[in-house]
């Protein structure tokens, strides 16, 4: 399975933020129960991070009215042997910054 980061954007007015954490809450699933929110940061998004088989399904899992402007990203690790490989590849040579 792969973790994706689900980023859903919503409308900066009070009542469009509470009707979104709401929706979240409402829909009892343990992945949109543990959404976090930037709202009293000023900024209108709801994070959360889920393992999953792709990204149609990490975008299945959102309330039907949110998926279409949510963002999804497939996140990975980078191991220090794999850039040195790449580097290696790409550039000729490993250089240190």
């Amino acid at each position: 399975m792969a973790r994706y980061l689900i980023e859903v954007p919503h409308e900066s007015e009070v009542t469009a933020c509470a009707r979104a954490v709401k929706v979240f809450l409402n829909t009892g699933s343990h992945f949109l129960a543990g959404a976090e929110w930037g709202c009293r940061d000023g900024e209108h998004k709801a994070w959360l991070m889920a393992e999953l088989d792709s990204k149609e399904q990490a975008r299945s899992v959102l309330p039907q009215g949110f998926r279409s402007h949510a963002r999804i990203t497939e996140l990975n690790r980078f191991t220090l042997g794999e850039i040195e490989e790449l580097l290696l590849h790409h550039v000729g040579a490993v250089t240190e910054p």
